[in-house]
């Protein structure tokens, strides 16, 4: 997450020389998708695991609410 968030980061800057693209236009626009997966993971997979909830039940469940996630928020093409 860290690396799509931040702008100093060398792969963003990479990234962003590569598509050439505004440097902090590529930030803000990567910025939805790490937050979202971040929260995610932290809400559903590290909290939960943390307090006993086997991983495997975690990473399941995570898995299943990011597929809802691009389901009803995703933009169909």
């Amino acid at each position: 997450m860290g690396d799509h968030c931040s702008p100093i980061s060398d792969t963003t800057i990479m990234s962003s020389m590569a598509s050439r693209c505004n440097h902090i236009q590529h930030v803000s626009t990567q910025m939805p998708y790490a937050l979202t997966v971040g929260a995610v993971a932290l809400l559903i997979g590290v909290l939960p695991a943390a307090m006993g909830l086997p991983s495997l039940v975690a990473f399941l469940l995570a898995f299943a609410v990011l597929g809802l996630v691009v389901r009803f928020v995703g933009k169909k093409h």
